[in-house]
């Protein structure tokens, strides 16, 4: 596994050694002490699959009390995945990255606890897999608007197209009036 750098130190882009042949291709994408080794030593609890069609923006999330890290993936599709973080004690306080995983590069973000997290569908639809260091918990889950003006992410969403959103992901909060980590 090759890890690449990405504008935020602490989140990392996970490139994957490719086996392939005429049959198709094999590659590990995930393994426990080389992760630990290599990122951080976090354990996973729980792992969620989405579904989502082409325009759908889901996001951006986090939770305060029980932050998820997370290793997102792409099974099947293209998506362009996006992190901002919200821990005040940082660096880079504020600051968003975005990367697009698809099925055909096999690229993993890895997200770490501390940042709001969500994902933008290129393709027609999307199947994503992500790897969470702790559970979902409905009562702690946040929002910030994905078109924040303070944070100004630069989502491919064709202009006057508006993204498909949840009532909930529609009505969050701005970046400004958003909870943080300390």
């Amino acid at each position: 596994m090759k890890i690449h750098d990405t504008n935020i130190s602490d989140v990392k882009l996970l490139e994957p050694q490719v086996f392939g042949d005429e049959r198709g291709c094999f590659f590990e994408t995930f393994r426990e002490r080389w992760f630990k080794e290599h990122l951080v030593d976090l354990d996973f609890v729980q792992e969620n699959q989405s579904h989502s069609l082409q325009g759908t923006l889901r996001g951006l999330h986090y939770q305060l009390s029980q932050p998820q890290g997370k290793l997102i993936r792409v099974v099947s599709g293209e998506i362009f995945d996006v992190c901002i973080d919200l821990r005040r004690s940082s660096p880079s306080f504020g600051q968003w990255t975005g990367h697009r995983l698809s099925a055909d590069n096999k690229y993993q973000l890895w997200v770490p606890p501390g940042f709001a997290h969500g994902f933008y569908v290129i393709s027609p639809e999307a199947h994503c897999l992500y790897k969470c260091t702790d559970y979902y918990a409905p009562n702690d889950e946040h929002g910030i608007r994905w078109d924040d003006e303070t944070l100004a992410i630069s989502w491919p969403v064709q202009t006057g197209v508006m993204p498909i959103l949840s009532p909930k992901d529609a009505a969050a909060g701005r970046f400004a009036g958003a909870s943080y980590y300390e």
